[in-house]
């Protein structure tokens, strides 16, 4: 069939290029010796909406047949304005439907066909009030290109560059300014930089390779980049929505996807900020699920924890040590030979395992268990007999798949069917009866097996081999084979980068059902919109120096994708720790958004306490964590409404400095906290970028860097310290208590760090840390926001409340310090409370001055202020 079509459509092609002008052939000759991959298409007609200009449609149509399979003959482009900030670009086969991520995975817009009767011939697509315009060309070969209307910018643009679309294979590039564009994304990748380097292919096929293998594909797929353009900072986003495997090549100035499937889905979002474009990002594939305030304590697990009085011996441990602890994790040594929703009557017998979780939770703490998705193949498992019943297992060659992983032979659960969520909602809620668990944590979700089945369709074999594993390992190496089959005849080809989410998805929702409180999941595998429902954390790293220092790149990766709450195994999953690492990681991984150390049953025990140094380091440092609890959770809130990473790179605050495109080794926590790390062994110091401002270390109050325009500073960093400087223009709401316990009766403290103008803005958000709906109704939370600005020999503070009718009067601010001020002559102030619904004054007295080189700072104690009572507190310098 094939030897008749290529005859024929290459003399339609000859007869096509004899109308040609000689430069314009002279083009596709030099391209056809060039580029073996294809040849592109042409335009044949192009649509415009005439009323709403929001939508454009073309026809393409093959220009000739090229390798990896036969090219689809014509195709339909669709671009349309989906918001004024947001434009798709969808291409696909014009005749046939294809493969694409199901609207009941991420919920979107269906573009219409083709432009509404009346349309206009157009090939410029820019509705007023966006900021982009689409333009499309007559060239040979077609192409597309994306500018920012304000400055003129190319964004995205395939002048020059052949489309190729084949069945199973798709391939597009967009040429970039090497010298302006600062790329970020396209994960998930163990990398030492945050910045994408030219060079790099990132290939995209979640797989269970461990995170301690940098540059290879991980447990993620995110087709997703932010790009920020020097000097300027404007900053846009580009997804595209493909869950089939790819590469993706980015040289500096071109970028190029190769996909194994599905259709070219592209959103691109306008920015013109980092924050801007988070926001527009997260609108479309999901809010990050808010987490419990619990889970932003600190978590302690091991995989070999052996029987249930080993748990207890940590806990108490911690306890002894006066190191927090809020959650007790067990891997799978807690099952009954491996099998979900079992406990080992041996060694974790079902009376002492809910002694122990009871006291966890009479101390305040939570407990988590792990579940993995495969179901041992186990007649007399009751998991397995329901299963069968249900028949929720995914099929292959005519019967369920059978793989193997920790229990032995097993199958696995299909999450695309809606019986399946059933099934696993119910399992969940039979062992929550038995063992009384506050999350769950879902691994191997790749999916992961211990075997590879041959293969039995051209599916398991595909035309383009992708970087797997980085060797271009098959597809289905240690995976479901790509021929297995899912609900309504869908293939692992297409289904399996989806795996983790479907599982994400239907563990969040069981647990918010089983438990009717807000759901903390913990994900390996994750895909565009899984922080819907999940946290992540960077999987099994190693205990090495370039490990703790790969840690900040992943966090700030997963913060892109829209997964805020996340942290990497401190002080090492693989291997054995040292002393030093172990105190510097927990330096770190205490400011991490998510706090857990987890090492392997073949490596040393790594307790916080084990160490006198880490045990000194771990109360320093958790001490103000938990202290800045608040901020956090207000951040968490913060993401939840805007899709704002917890954990930021610092041109998310300097996007006008490019001096912070490349920094890798530093990140903020919101926009008020600089963390800067030791990650080198024996170092006791370190040099930090200071973007401008004033810094003040939360450490030492009286340690301040002042940047007029961004500057390098060697800071010292003895080994029970780590560098977290208060950025100016900024107030937190901190927690006296050390502990994740939300007790009616809440003391806080603030802190006021005025910028240079004597300014300084902040807010705190308040509920009781579970309800399931974060910011629901009025009565179930608090907002309150504060100024303060010093002028004429006055400070005055304000907070004003936003909501307030969940904060009680039992909920106090205690102590106020406010540092960043002009020395006072007299080294004398008094100070003034007023509360606004009275106006009267209601407290005043002396309070604590102090000062050092050019700066004042005043702490006032003991004012008992219910915080959900809007007031006003004058200093008098």
């Amino acid at each position: 069939m094939r030897s008749n079509i290529i005859p024929c459509f290459s003399l339609l092609f000859l007869l096509v290029v004899s109308l040609l002008p000689s430069s314009t052939l002279a083009t596709l000759v030099q391209q056809d010796q060039s580029d073996g991959d294809g040849y592109g298409y042409r335009l044949i007609s192009a649509h415009r909406n005439h009323k709403s200009s929001d939508l454009l449609t073309a026809e393409l149509r093959l220009i000739r047949q090229s390798s990896y399979g036969f090219d689809i003959e014509k195709l339909r482009f669709i671009a349309s304005f989906e918001t004024k900030d947001r434009l798709r670009i969808r291409i696909t086969d014009a005749d046939q439907p294809r493969w694409e991520v199901p609207p009941e995975v991420i919920p979107r817009q269906t573009p219409p066909n083709e432009a509404s009767r009346g349309a206009t011939k157009s090939r410029v697509l820019s509705p007023a009030g966006s900021d982009l315009i689409l333009t499309i060309t007559n060239s040979i070969p077609f192409a597309f290109a994306v500018t920012r209307r304000s400055s003129g910018e190319v964004l995205f643009s395939t002048e020059g560059h052949s489309l190729v679309f084949k069945d199973r294979y798709l391939e597009i590039s967009s040429s970039l300014p090497g010298e302006k564009a600062n790329l970020y994304g396209l994960g998930e990748h163990t990398k030492s930089s945050f910045r994408l380097v030219p060079g790099e292919k990132l290939t995209l096929w979640n797989a269970d390779i461990a995170a301690m293998n940098p540059n290879v594909n991980l447990y993620g797929s995110h087709p997703f980049y932010m790009d920020v353009r020097s000097p300027t900072g404007a900053a846009h986003g580009v997804l595209l929505l493909n869950s089939n495997g790819m590469d993706v090549l980015y040289s500096g100035s071109l970028i190029t996807y190769k996909v194994i499937g599905g259709v070219l889905d592209f959103y691109f979002f306008a920015g013109p900020t980092p924050v801007a474009v988070m926001d527009q990002y997260t609108k479309l594939i999901g809010r990050p699920a808010p987490m419990p305030y619990w889970s932003f304590g600190f978590h302690q697990c091991r995989y070999g924890y052996k029987n249930y009085s080993e748990l207890v011996e940590v806990a108490t441990g911690y306890e002894e040590a006066q190191i927090p602890l809020s959650v007790m994790w067990t891997d799978i040594d807690y099952m009954d030979g491996f099998k979900d929703f079992t406990l080992d009557p041996v060694n974790f017998p079902v009376e002492k395992m809910k002694n122990f979780v009871q006291r966890l939770h009479e101390n305040g703490q939570k407990y988590v268990v792990i579940v993995d998705p495969g179901i041992s193949v186990n007649t007399t498992y009751a998991t397995f007999q329901r299963g069968m019943k249900d028949e929720v297992f995914i099929k292959w060659n005519g019967t369920n798949y059978l793989g193997k992983v920790w229990p032995g032979p097993v199958y696995y659960p299909d999450f695309l069917n809606p019986a399946t969520s059933e099934f696993w909602s119910k399992e969940i809620s039979i062992f929550r009866k038995t063992l009384h668990f506050d999350g769950l944590w879902i691994d191997m979700n790749e999916l992961s097996n211990f075997i590879t089945s041959p293969p039995i369709t051209d599916l398991d074999n595909p035309p383009y081999k992708i970087n797997n594993g980085g060797v271009q390992r098959p597809i289905g190496s240690n995976t479901v084979p790509a021929s297995a089959l899912h609900f309504g005849g869908q293939t692992e080809y297409n289904v399996h980068n989806l795996y983790g989410f479907l599982e994400s998805k239907a563990t969040h929702d069981a647990l918010m059902r089983e438990t009717g409180k807000r759901p903390f999941v913990l994900s390996r595998s994750t895909f565009v919109g899984s922080g819907k429902y999940t946290a992540h954390w960077s999987g099994d790293n190693a205990a090495t120096w370039e490990d703790l220092a790969y840690s900040i790149p992943s966090i700030l990766n997963s913060g892109l994708f829209g997964i805020p709450m996340v942290g990497a195994d401190i002080c090492g999953f693989n291997g054995n720790t040292t002393e030093e690492l172990c105190n510097r990681w927990i330096q770190l991984g205490a400011l991490y958004p998510f706090a857990r150390d987890h090492s392997d049953k073949n490596s040393i025990r790594q307790e916080l306490y084990l160490w006198k140094s880490v045990t000194e380091s771990a109360k320093n440092v958790l001490g103000l964590r938990y202290r800045l609890l608040p901020y956090y959770y207000t951040l968490m809130y913060k993401a939840h409404q805007k899709g704002t990473p917890i954990a930021r790179p610092l041109f998310f605050s300097f996007p006008e400095d490019p001096n912070t495109y490349g920094i890798s080794t530093q990140f903020l926590v919101g926009e008020a906290l600089l963390v800067s790390p030791i990650l080198k062994q024996g170092e006791t110091s370190v040099e930090a970028y200071f973007p401008k401002g004033r810094w003040f270390s939360l450490f030492n109050l009286f340690h301040i860097v002042e940047a007029t325009y961004g500057k390098r500073v060697t800071l010292q960093a003895p080994n029970d310290a780590i560098n977290v400087h208060a950025r100016g223009g900024n107030i937190l709401i901190l927690q006296e208590r050390l502990d994740v316990t939300l007790e009616k009766e809440r003391l806080f403290g603030i802190l006021v760090v005025l910028d240079e103008e004597g300014t300084a803005r902040g807010e705190v958000f308040l509920d009781d840390g579970e309800v399931v709906k974060m910011g629901g109704k009025k009565s179930e939370w608090a907002l309150i926001r504060f100024t303060c600005e010093a002028k004429d020999g006055k400070v005055k503070l304000k907070s004003q409340v936003v909501n307030g009718s969940y904060a009680t009067e039992t909920m106090l601010v205690n102590d106020i310090v406010f540092v960043g001020l002009r020395k006072s002559n007299s080294g004398v102030v008094t100070y003034d409370l007023k509360q606004k619904k009275s106006g009267s004054k209601i407290f005043e007295g002396n309070a604590n001055y102090n000062s050092h080189e050019n700066f004042g700072f005043v702490q006032v104690n003991d004012i008992s202020q219910p915080i959900g009572e809007a007031f006003e507190l004058q200093l008098n310098m």
